[in-house]
């Protein structure tokens, strides 16, 4: 059974969101999700977001924001989590040219200060990964366990996606036990048993649910997070049967 609550990351529903963003949220509400994390606010003024989802009974459980937001206009989206009542910053993803291994020392650096100041907002300052981070160093860890052995506990979480540490050749429970208390936020997705390895609604594919779930609960997750990066199906039945099929847990 899963106690904790579910969000949709909104970026699966991204075209939808870009010809209604609010017609979108309110769908959201209306298949069961208990909040949503955000990937862009669609143009929206941040008490007037907040707005929004208090009138569907959604919560902000995050907001994945650009590097290069969180280096240069931190104050501003931390005004934008307090404003919204989410109390996650998501460092979401890395561009191919900032990949090196002194790239991921820099980010170190700026992971910890920014992570520092959100704390001091009581905002907590997450890291995404994806499957390129799972890449070897000079000293033989990944630049992911580099970033989170390298970065504060206090300041740096964890936001595990489990689909790509699949697709990378890891054992996603495993990393969520070894980040125990260091994982928040946890990306659900699931993959496909054929060679394509593409995405899939939770429940359809090969990745061990049960045992992540089960991983989460001891690491006391604080936000089920639903992502499909591509669907086949129409986006919002996809997410449905992937809501359907947690709950049916």
């Amino acid at each position: 059974m899963i106690n904790q609550p579910i969000a949709l990351q909104m970026y699966t529903l991204r075209d939808a969101s870009e010809k209604d963003f609010i017609n979108t949220l309110k769908k959201v509400a209306e298949i069961g999700f208990d909040g949503v994390e955000f990937a862009g606010y669609g143009g929206l003024e941040a008490k007037e977001l907040r707005n929004v989802i208090d009138t569907f009974g959604l919560r902000a459980a995050s907001s994945h924001v650009p590097l290069n937001n969180i280096r240069h206009v931190l104050d501003k989206e931390i005004e934008i989590q307090l404003a919204l009542g989410s109390k996650y910053i998501v460092c979401p993803y890395l561009e191919e040219n900032e990949r090196t291994e002194k790239d991921y020392i820099q980010l170190i650096d700026t992971l910890n200060r920014a992570g520092e100041k959100c704390a001091a907002n009581n905002i907590t300052l997450c890291y995404h990964n994806h499957d390129f981070e799972l890449e070897k160093m000079s000293d033989g860890r990944s630049a992911l366990q580099l970033i989170l052995e390298e970065t504060n506990p206090d300041w740096v979480k964890a936001e595990l996606d489990v689909y790509w540490l699949t697709y990378a050749g890891e054992n996603p429970a495993e990393w969520i036990k070894r980040y125990s208390e260091r994982t928040p936020l946890l990306h659900l997705k699931d993959m496909t048993t054929d060679s394509e390895r593409f995405f899939a609604e939770l429940g359809t594919g090969g990745i061990d649910l049960n045992g992540v779930l089960d991983a989460g609960k001891s690491a006391h997750v604080d936000w089920y997070v639903v992502e499909q990066d591509i669907c086949r199906l129409d986006p919002f039945e996809s997410v449905s049967h992937s809501l359907s099929y947690l709950k049916s847990l």
